[in-house]
């Protein structure tokens, strides 16, 4: 039982905080830091995306294998170099970015790119919005989506919004909709709810826009925000678990690593169950999200994506 993640993959240059300011590499993207953080938790995990055929795409491709991450499925291209942003980190661990993307070349991968093999041998699709933000990356998104559902595969979409990606906002909106709209598991940062309730129901609260995404396929809906409560929305359930407490260093992979976790729990029970009996089960909801915080808890206290996220071990 496995997890596909599908979307970017770049290179994240962290700062070092000093003055004159340094830069070290490590390899990200929201997609590949949820296969390594799912990998890590020792279930299967594959990546899916385009690379550069350069030497950050080639870093990218080692590094994902040097966590145990499939990477069959990855192609590489001449066409584009691999995507870049440049981190700062205020006191706080919090981030401001620097894209270098577009153009990029995971936005060049394309329906045709895709095995359907890949379909078949996993459980779980997980898709970003960051793979919407051109059209025809966006229109792939869409096929991933199609092929993972008549697979029967869980559609798992966490938003995880940079708006600094997107060269116009015209489309952001319908876009992300359509792909949440198509999903099973959603995750949305209290930011996210607000952008989606600002431009969806502007004149109502965000439980009319959390009402909204529930009458969709989505069957369970979870909100985050920061180090507060994390609260969870079913059809016929409702409540909020809180995180741990502690002091953050870099949030950079935090969400991820909470993506992680959550998917790792949630592959482990698809075993004997169905996706939509866990969400039935409101003591297996918040044992999972607990999982899942103490993840996310334990990345923000270190730096960097990839290495800063939990293994078991380190969990327990």
């Amino acid at each position: 039982m496995s997890v596909v993640c599908f979307g970017e993959a770049l290179i994240d240059f962290l700062s070092d905080g000093k003055q004159p300011e340094s830069f070290t590499k490590f390899a990200g993207g929201a997609p590949a830091n949820v296969a390594v953080a799912i990998a890590k938790q020792g279930v299967d995990s594959t990546f899916c995306g385009m690379l550069g055929n350069d030497m950050f795409g080639h870093f990218i491709n080692e590094e994902l294998q040097q966590h145990k991450v499939n990477t069959q499925f990855v192609k590489f291209t001449s066409q584009a170099k691999t995507a870049l942003a440049f981190v700062s980190l205020d006191d706080e661990g919090e981030r401001s970015f620097s894209f270098y993307r577009p153009p990029a070349a995971d936005l060049l991968f394309r329906a045709e790119d895709f095995d359907p093999h890949m379909f078949a041998l996993n459980k779980v699709l997980h898709v970003c919005s960051n793979s919407l933000t051109e059209k025809n990356i966006y229109l792939t998104t869409v096929t991933a989506m199609q092929h993972a559902k008549s697979n029967g595969l869980v559609r798992s979409f966490d938003m995880n919004l940079r708006e600094n990606l997107w060269p116009s906002m015209n489309h952001c909106l319908e876009r992300i909709w359509h792909i949440l709209s198509q999903s099973e598991l959603v995750k949305l940062s209290s930011e996210e709810l607000a952008f989606l309730n600002k431009h969806a129901h502007p004149e109502q609260d965000q439980q009319k826009t959390i009402d909204a995404i529930l009458q969709t396929q989505v069957k369970l809906l979870l909100i985050t925000d920061g180090p507060n409560d994390i609260r969870y929305f079913t059809d016929s359930l409702t409540g909020y678990i809180a995180p741990p407490r502690v002091t953050a260093v870099d949030t950079t992979a935090g969400g991820d690593a909470f993506v992680g976790g959550l998917l790792s729990e949630v592959v482990r029970r698809l075993s004997e169950r169905r996706f939509s009996e866990i969400c039935e089960n409101e003591k297996e909801i918040i044992d999972i999200l607990n999982f899942s915080a103490k993840c996310g808890a334990y990345a923000v206290t270190r730096y960097g994506a990839f290495s800063s996220l939990p293994t078991q071990h380190d969990i327990a």
